[in-house]
């Protein structure tokens, strides 16, 4: 039998490769890392609502104190949606009310103190006030909370304050369309610091269409601490698309280094409201080069493979192939899917439509070919009575809310 010797510069490589493997796994699978954001499910929430309520015990202190504080946020709630303010029995209010968000709470042996945020139903509050509860989103966001402390900026290297500022944040009420990554498994590879200074489309195409985004989003916050411990000011930034163009700027400040949390809580609402504000202006344009580059036209040839000179053939015989066209579409249940592909293949000019990328929950991406242009796809869309947003070649379609008449009858900033 022949022997063969290992040679140290074969040993080096090979140790090498074990450790670039090992480096890849352990930057992956890294507990210190990820945080899961909150379901944005769109309902009504009033934040803030401070009480103080006495009782015989603390369960009752604690059960009044949510008492008083749903009937104080539905006031609010009713001027805001222009109901006027009148009360309501609670009774009703159980039915409209959702969840309690505790922001702060003392409880003692016979009194409650707390801050809470109040969740209302939407569909069932809508329905009561009469009014028709729908406002445009914009195209999906990919957001890349990005956090500069002591010279090192992290997105998701590891787990940062910044990061699980934007996961708790609810943003149904938010006319921006949100992406939020969950910072695990392979997003710490993909949506790196290094990512966000990158330019080429070619590679943002790619993980914009992985996690079903039309564009990307880069809020930025530079930390700056006083002394350990002492007052904390955070510079925020509001940043979007590949070139990371800068839309506004805002600074907070708090007292101490214990209050961190309250400082990104208040940076994510300063960022959203600018979000909000250039989407209405207009400035929260997608770049035309995200959209995919349009494909080469075939050469049209005869049955016995030779070419067809197609100059002064007439326009309406080299079509017949149909156009591809890429959907993003709310796909909750594996029903929703099926009812969303049967209105899209009943279309007049719908060549086929399939889901290509499932994500139950989440937002699906469908293919379909279709004989005509965006424009008159739109139409057809639109008359099936979805809501349809973005260009070219990829669009986003949302069901359109029902009318009043048809809705279902279930159920502060640091200084």
């Amino acid at each position: 039998m022949r022997s063969r010797s290992v040679t140290a510069p074969t040993l080096a490589l090979a140790f090498a490769a074990l450790a670039l493997a090992a480096a890849g796994v352990a930057q992956i699978e890294g507990g210190d890392r990820g945080v899961a954001p909150i379901a944005s499910t769109g309902s009504y929430e009033v934040a803030g609502i401070t009480v103080d309520v006495a009782a015989k015990t603390a369960d009752e202190a604690r059960y009044g104190g949510w008492r008083v504080a749903q009937r104080k946020a539905w006031a609010q709630l009713s001027k805001r949606l222009g109901g006027g303010g009148a009360p309501i029995g609670d009774g009703t209010l159980d039915q409209l009310v959702s969840g309690i968000i505790v922001e702060n709470e003392q409880i003692g042996p016979t009194r409650y103190i707390a801050r809470l945020g109040v969740l209302f139903n939407r569909a069932r509050t809508s329905s009561l006030l009469g009014i028709v509860d729908y406002a445009a989103q914009s195209a999906p966001m990919l957001v890349m909370p990005v956090e500069i402390s002591g010279g090192v900026a992290r997105v998701f290297e590891r787990r940062t304050d910044w990061q699980a500022a934007w996961a708790r944040f609810r943003s149904g009420d938010s006319p921006i369309d949100y992406v939020r990554p969950a910072g695990t498994g392979p997003d710490s590879l993909l949506l790196d610091y290094g990512q966000v200074q990158r330019r080429g489309r070619g590679w943002w195409r790619t993980v914009l269409d992985l996690y079903g985004a039309s564009d990307v989003l880069a809020p930025t916050v530079r930390l700056y601490r006083q002394w350990p411990g002492g007052p904390v000011i955070g510079v925020f930034q509001a940043r979007h698309g590949p070139d990371n163009a800068l839309l506004g700027t805002v600074t907070l400040r708090v007292p101490s280094a214990d209050a961190l949390p309250q400082l990104m809580d208040a940076g994510v609402k300063r960022m959203d409201a600018l979000y909000a504000r250039a989407l209405s202006s207009g400035a929260l344009i997608r770049d035309p080069a995200l959209s995919p580059p349009p494909k080469p036209e075939a050469p049209v040839t005869d049955e016995v493979g030779e070419l067809i000179d197609t100059t002064d053939v007439p326009l309406d015989a080299t079509l017949g192939q149909g156009v591809a066209f890429t959907l993003q579409y709310d796909s909750p249940t594996a029903s929703a899917v099926a009812n969303t592909e049967s209105l899209v293949r009943g279309i007049a000019g719908v060549r086929s439509a399939a889901t290509t990328s499932l994500a139950l929950g989440g937002v699906s991406l469908m293919r379909v070919t279709f004989d005509g242009d965006p424009a008159a796809l739109r139409t057809a869309l639109t008359g099936c009575g979805f809501q349809v947003a973005g260009d070219g070649s990829t669009l986003r379609i949302r069901r359109a809310a029902p009318a009043a008449s048809e809705a279902p009858a279930e159920g502060q900033p640091p200084e």
